[in-house]
């Protein structure tokens, strides 16, 4: 065989995978769907004895339908000894003084729209509501469409706790709600997606510059086996359609932490042997490329 030949069979293969890699990028980039996060910055004032304690962190980000304002006021718990404000009689122990209050408000019992909404008719100025216990400093944008323009922040469960036990320890804490910052979820894996497509281009000049055959490396034949190994493990995870009733369609569960978009009945999940479910259009090509759950990282080859 001539090298001409050998050189024009490289050439093939290779235009071919870079094709292959091409049309791969192009169905795992992000959608129209993809929604930008905003941050919440807390500015939290409070007294103990005869200091006076100021601290301000990005430590919380805004729900999906709140306005993006700047909202203060004194921290307001709901009464009695359930602190989720389900319960449509539910009142505020807000101090006389008190001109402006914002509700500080658990995670749980109920959506988040008849919590805010509870709130709102009490006359807070804003919500914060703050994780299930055991999350840690987790926090996701809320969806909690009709809640009118009553401003609605999550913040993760050791600062709810935090703030918790200060009021009712008889501190009085004071915050102020500022906008933060915007970010794409997506953004960091077109970056990647780009870099790779560059990397594979760059590649494909070198070689038909070169001029020269080459066969497949044994690192090629292992990244082949792993991927094909990939697209065998993926095709053994659980697939759902989503009915009405299921658990991933309630309100308060989590969305789909690949696009942020909530789950709707009809959609197709796949369920990961970690447990952990996801849009099967999200989640296939974060595998392909990741092969880890994107939650705990549970590598789907070792389970």
């Amino acid at each position: 065989m001539s090298l001409l030949r050998i050189t024009s069979s490289a050439h093939s293969s290779a235009s071919s995978q870079l094709w292959r890699l091409g049309i791969f990028l192009l169905l795992s980039l992000p959608d129209s769907k993809g929604k930008a996060i905003w941050t919440a910055h807390l500015n939290i004032t409070f007294q103990v004895g005869n200091r006076l304690i100021s601290e301000l962190g990005e430590s919380g980000v805004f729900g999906n339908h709140s306005p993006l304002e700047r909202v203060s006021g004194v921290v307001v718990l709901p009464e009695g000894w359930n602190q989720n404000a389900c319960n449509p009689m539910t009142n505020f122990s807000r101090p006389g003084q008190a001109d402006s209050w914002l509700a500080l408000i658990e995670r749980g019992g109920c959506t988040f729209t008849r919590k805010i909404n509870v709130a709102a008719e009490k006359g807070a100025n804003g919500v914060i509501i703050y994780n299930y216990p055991g999350t840690g400093n987790k926090i996701f944008p809320m969806s909690h469409q009709g809640t009118e323009n009553i401003v609605a922040v999550m913040i993760g469960n050791l600062k709810g706790m935090e703030l918790l036990h200060l009021i009712q320890k008889g501190v009085y804490v004071k915050i102020i709600i500022e906008v933060g910052r915007m970010h794409m979820p997506w953004v960091s894996h077109y970056v990647l997606s780009l870099f790779t497509f560059l990397t594979a281009t760059m590649a494909y000049l070198f070689l038909y510059c070169a001029w020269r055959p080459q066969g497949p490396s044994s690192s090629t034949r292992r990244r082949r086996q792993l991927k094909a190994d990939v697209r065998k493990a993926i095709g053994k995870l659980q697939l759902r359609v989503l009915q009405e009733g299921d658990k991933e369609l309630e309100p308060d569960e989590d969305n789909c932490v690949v696009c942020f978009d909530i789950y709707k009945p009809q959609d197709v999940v796949r369920i990961l042997t970690c447990k952990h479910v996801f849009h099967k259009a999200c989640i296939d090509p974060w595998l392909l490329a990741h092969r880890t759950c994107p939650m705990c990282k549970c590598d789907i080859l070792q389970t």
